[in-house]
Parts: structure tokens; sequence; C-alpha cells
């Protein structure tokens, strides 16, 4: 039987050395033009991550962070309902981060996050993240005033500090058994026009559109270049960025779906062997089951 094929590994980058965002197409869909196909290979990557997942819980020696970066109506909050929608919720655990509150802000930039790295055996999802503090903050550098980092700490080479800072923070995570998969949606700026279009035309879209979701595209320059340069910095073997297609929703989620599933299966994953010991009281248990109902 021939393996599962891997939508996943053209859009892995684990060096970023040598990354360009313009040479990943965000309407690539690698020669699976129906739709109807991605959503049948995608019910049997949901299927193999249920599995695997149920191991993971089980095994309890591993945890998994994925990681969600994109700009506004990219299909994150799509690709984290579709893709595991078959996980059990005991074992997954998924934060949104949105604007600090003054409490995040008086601590260090990584601080509210690692509150909320997954224990072992679960599978953490973040919807958007620390890299936030090299993506907005970047664009918007008036919000380093409210961090209150001191002023002689923010000089010209802090983009470059905090990401030697993230790399060892990941690094950390994965001596500790944190594997890492990151997760960057990469939309045209096409499709998001489409799509915030859409969510003006369409009443039970209203909800999700805001002002400055304008006034940001205005900003897709900068944005790019920040998203580019992070990657570049980033991008490592154990904690490697994935610059998925996103201009076609079904095709992104089966791209995150195989990531995953890799992921998993690279953690060779088993339930606990039972010892001799507890083969013992098993047993035990059972004939106790078995005579029950004769006394």
């Amino acid at each position: 039987m021939a393996a599962a094929r891997d939508f996943s590994k053209p859009y892995r980058v684990d060096d970023g050395s040598k990354f360009r965002l313009k040479d990943f197409d965000p309407g690539d869909g690698s020669g699976l033009k129906s739709k109807k196909h991605a959503e049948k290979e995608l019910l049997g990557g949901i299927e193999r991550l249920s599995e695997l997942q149920d191991k993971l819980y089980a095994q309890d020696r591993w945890a998994i962070l994925l990681i969600f970066q994109a700009m506004d109506a990219a299909g994150k909050d799509g690709a984290i309902k579709h893709v595991m929608s078959g996980v059990n919720p005991q074992g997954c655990q998924v934060y949104s981060f949105k604007q600090p509150s003054a409490e995040e802000l008086n601590h260090d930039f990584l601080w509210r996050t690692s509150k909320c790295v997954p224990e072992r055996g679960r599978i953490g999802i973040f919807n958007r993240s620390y890299y936030e503090e090299v993506l907005v903050v970047r664009v918007h550098k008036e919000l380093l005033d409210n961090e209150r980092t001191p002023p002689s700490l923010v000089t010209k080479n802090i983009w470059n500090e905090r990401f030697a800072d993230i790399n060892s923070y990941e690094r950390y995570l994965w001596r500790n058994g944190v594997v890492i998969r990151k997760f960057f949606l990469n939309l045209s700026k096409e499709e998001q026009k489409k799509r915030f279009l859409s969510r003006l035309e369409e009443p039970v879209k209203n909800w999700k559109f805001s002002a400055s979701d304008v006034a940001e595209r205005e900003r897709w320059h900068e944005y790019m270049t920040a998203y580019e340069e992070m990657i570049q910095h980033t991008a490592t073997a154990h904690a490697p960025w994935y610059v998925v297609p996103a201009d076609k929703k079904w095709y992104s989620r089966l791209v995150v779906a195989d990531a995953i599933v890799s992921a998993l299966e690279d953690l060779n994953l088993h339930y606990p062997v039972v010892s001799a010991a507890k083969r013992k009281e098993l047993k035990a248990a059972r004939v106790a089951l078995e005579h029950e109902g004769y006394h």
C-alpha cells in the first residue's frame, strides 16, 4: 500500500537564512483542484490525528504546541476548528492572545504565553502568540511605550534581540519535551479584500468585521516585511515554520493537518506498557468481577 501523501512538506521552513516570502504562493494547491478531494484527504488526516492524540495523552511524556499567526481573515479560527474537530477535548487546550492587559504589560513579553504552555500529554494551540511582539509591535512601534521596558533597553537591535530570546525559549521548551510547530497562514492581499467584502455584505458575518481591519490593511507591506524577517530569524529544525497557502481554505486546512500528524508520527508514540505487577492486578480484578454474582 502506498504511503499517504504529506501535503505539508513543501511549505516547511527549517532554516530561514534563505527564506523569501515571494517564493511561496498563497494560492497554491499542489495539484489538488477539487475541494471535494481535499476534504476527503482531510478526513483521513483528522482520523489519524485522533489516533495519535489518544496515544500522546496516554503516554504522557510529550506535549505539542501549535502556533498560528496570520493577517486578519486568513482563516486561523477555521483551521483550528476543522483540523482539531476529531481531537478529544480533554487532551487539547486553546488560547487566543489579543490586546495585552495591564497586568501582562507589567511583565516580560513571554510571560502571558508561558503560563499557557501545554502540559505533557496534551496539544496546546496559540491563536496568535508571543510572535505578536515582533509583528504588530514592530509595525506599531508606539506599542513599545506601553510595555514599560526601560528606555535604555529599547535600542535599534531590539527586534534581533527578541528573535534571539524567542529562539532560546523555543529551544528550552524542546529540551523539555514540548514539540513546537508554527503556522503562518499566507493570505494574498486580493483574497483578504474578497473576504472583507463578504463580511460586509453578509449580515451573519458582520460581527467579524472591525474598522481597524482596513487600517491594518493599509500597512500590508510593513506586515509582510515583518513576517518575512520573523521567519528568517526563527525557523529552526526543532521549531519549524509552515508557510501555509491560505487563499483556498480547504487546502490550508489539509496542509495544517498533515503537518501536525507528521510531528506526532515522528515521536513514535505508543500506549504505556503494563508491568507484570499491573497485569497480575488486572487479572485479579477480572476474576473478582466474573464471580461477583456468586456471593
